[in-house]
């Protein structure tokens, strides 16, 4: 025994390392799995190890600045300098190719608009509200305008941290914007003084019976125990993975999601396709007014755009009965929060510019656009691409990734591994540590008023007082030559529909912000 002692004790470093670097090339040899480690052992498992840093690698080494998607390290960059109150101006020229297929393009006024020394925006640079009352049409008890343009769009307690939401929702609270709860029903993270869009979907978690279907006494309970609750938003589809529905797995299922959700602890629970509330469209349309009438609130929907037949019978509800959604949140297919299938993500539903028009185009063509409050969502958290998002009709956008990256996101693609190296979607408590919640909800107000700054700039610099007034004559996109470059109108065959506004200070006005007054902090 001695004898053997002293033998594995003279054995000298490197040969434990040949004598480990065998037993992985024999492992290597007869494991089945893996043609490469089996055809090349030892050397092949680089192949895996080179494939697992491969994102990583063209991020911060190969990517130009232009180049990435779903955001590229120049789009990236410039939130994460805004929500830090830094310089986010670029200096010697934009790198970006002008001349590109679909660049966008504002056209700006000779002599820009005057910000006088008694106007609002003199001093409160970043006051930009909602020019639409969202549920007036439909005299809704609580109607309500939103006090700022851009919001927090649906994401989830469960698919974010915890951290991540007290973050946003104590961001949304300094920059006066709502926050949207997604369809994980309403955490103690999501009351922390801001505006919150209650949205749900085919699981109605948070609102949902014990047969889990929905329940109408849980919503009337939720929404008078909790009067920050200021819209309602029932999810039809979601650009990532319209028309699929989805499993949380029992394993990631704790005590509190359970509690907040109204399911079991170690319990997989399935969100289907379709809604169990309503079949038909009649019946949708019944459900919302039903939800609008016990609550007071007003109600809308979100989906992504595909085909429009039934959303032609969608208006022609609407025109018959004077009834339907107060607002409209339209998602493109280019949105990405939720985890799908690639075929999914890359095919199932149209970008949003595509969508959003020709849905635009049909409630224009039935005179049914200005009592609709339209909200576009997907990749629309940059100035440049709100003027043209507003110039086409939309009255408020909703950043989800963008809001992300302003409390830490780094883009690194693995929000559906629990795995996420920021904490941002992770519910490892290791991960989450990394979230300092009160320095990342300063940098997500911040964020904000920093878009709604720069995006009232370039308002002024188009000669309008606020984004509601852009025409789409105001916005050309390219499509090869300047004398082949084409304004929107001509490109989606449409013209927005003037949005009544009669300036900023009527905005500012209590008695015009839907007969809701915003409690003094």
């Amino acid at each position: 025994m001695n004898t053997f002692l002293n033998f594995i004790s003279n054995i000298s470093w490197w040969m434990w390392i040949l004598i480990v670097l065998i037993i992985i090339a024999i492992r290597d040899i007869f494991q089945k799995k893996h043609t490469i480690s089996h055809n090349f052992p030892i050397v092949g498992h680089l192949r895996y190890w080179f494939e697992s840093i491969g994102p990583e690698i063209r991020q911060y080494f190969v990517a130009n600045n232009r180049e990435e998607l779903p955001f590229n390290r120049i789009e990236r960059s410039w939130i994460y300098a805004s929500s830090k109150n830094e310089n986010n101006y670029e200096g010697f020229g934009t790198d970006r190719d002008i001349y590109a297929h679909q660049h966008i393009f504002v056209n700006n006024a000779m002599i820009p608009f005057k910000v006088n020394d008694n106007h609002i925006n003199a001093t409160n640079t970043d006051f930009l509200p909602c020019a639409k009352v969202i549920g007036a049409h439909n005299k809704r008890r609580r109607p309500y305008r939103p006090a700022s343009i851009i919001n927090v769009s649906a994401m989830s307690f469960g698919s974010l941290s915890a951290r991540a939401v007290d973050s946003l929702n104590k961001g949304c609270k300094i920059a006066g914007a709502y926050h949207n709860t997604g369809e994980g029903g309403l955490s103690p993270y999501h009351s922390n003084g801001s505006d919150v869009v209650f949205h749900f979907g085919t699981g109605y978690f948070g609102v949902r019976a014990e047969d889990g279907n929905f329940s109408m006494e849980k919503m009337k309970k939720l929404v008078e125990n909790n009067p920050f609750i200021r819209a309602i938003e029932l999810k039809l589809s979601q650009g990532a993975k319209p028309g699929k529905g989805g499993v949380l797995p029992g394993a990631k299922i704790t005590q509190e999601i359970a509690g907040i959700r109204g399911v079991v602890v170690g319990k997989d629970v399935l969100s289907p396709p379709t809604h169990k509330a309503f079949d038909t469209l009649p019946e949708m349309v019944d459900f919302i007014e039903a939800i609008a009438k016990e609550t007071g609130l007003p109600v809308g929907i979100k989906a992504a755009i595909g085909k429009l037949e039934q959303w032609e019978e969608l208006t022609d509800i609407m025109v018959k009965t004077g009834k339907g959604p107060d607002f409209i949140t339209v998602d493109g297919g280019e949105g990405g929060t939720g985890a799908a299938p690639p075929s999914f993500a890359d095919h199932v539903s149209l970008p949003w510019v595509y969508g959003f028009g020709d849905l635009y185009k049909l409630f224009q063509r039935k005179g049914l656009e200005k009592q609709v409050v339209f909200i576009g969502s997907g990749k629309l958290g940059f100035p440049g691409k709100a003027a043209m998002a507003f110039s086409m009709g939309v009255d408020v956008i909703n950043v989800a990734r963008e809001a992300m990256m302003s409390i830490g996101c780094i883009q690194a693609q693995v929000c559906h591994t629990n795995k996420c190296p920021s904490g941002v979607a992770t519910q490892n408590k290791w991960l989450q540590r990394g979230i300092d919640v009160p320095l990342k909800s300063e940098r997500a107000g911040q964020y904000f008023k920093s878009f709604r700054k720069e995006f009232l700039e370039i308002t002024h610099a188009a000669g309008y007082e606020h984004p509601c007034q852009f025409k789409m004559d105001d916005i050309e996109m390219n499509i090869d030559d300047h004398n082949l470059s084409a304004q929107l109108s001509t490109t989606y065959q449409y013209n927005k529909t003037p949005v009544p506004f009669n300036g900023m200070q009527t905005l500012k006005d209590c008695e015009h912000l839907g007969g809701y007054k915003k409690p003094t902090q």
